[in-house]
């Protein structure tokens, strides 16, 4: 594909944002299985930077969890979808917000911080 038939963009990275963006980027680390990326130049990370999380198999995208000083207040408009373990997921601290039905076919969940999720079960 050359320069004129290139997409005007291309995926780069999710953020998520956060009130208390380190404790909701240890719990997507936990959740997720991810890690927290090291700082290129090895700096040490401000208190206050985003946090950057990465799949330790390179498997997943990149995902900054941004601090922001207001909660959630509404739905999200767009969200994560994983494959997952429900009840583990819920003990790590996620919340129920809706159990498959006639209409979805998935668990709908909620992070530490309200950010809506849905959960589809592993395919054996």
């Amino acid at each position: 594909m050359n320069d004129l038939q290139a997409a005007p963009a291309r995926f780069k990275d999710l953020c998520l944002d956060a009130v208390d963006h380190l404790s909701l980027a240890d719990w997507w680390c936990a959740a997720l299985g991810y890690v927290r990326r090291g700082s290129p130049d090895g700096a040490e990370p401000q208190p206050d930077w985003p946090v950057p999380i990465v799949d330790p198999d390179g498997a997943g995208p990149l995902i900054w969890i941004n601090r922001v000083p207001e909660p959630k207040t509404t739905k999200n408009r767009m969200h994560l979808d994983v494959t997952g373990d429900v009840e583990r997921l819920l003990a790590l601290g996620a919340t129920l917000l809706r159990r498959p039905d006639d209409d979805v076919h998935w668990h709908v969940l909620a992070d530490p911080e309200g950010n809506e999720f849905c959960v589809f079960a592993p395919t054996a």
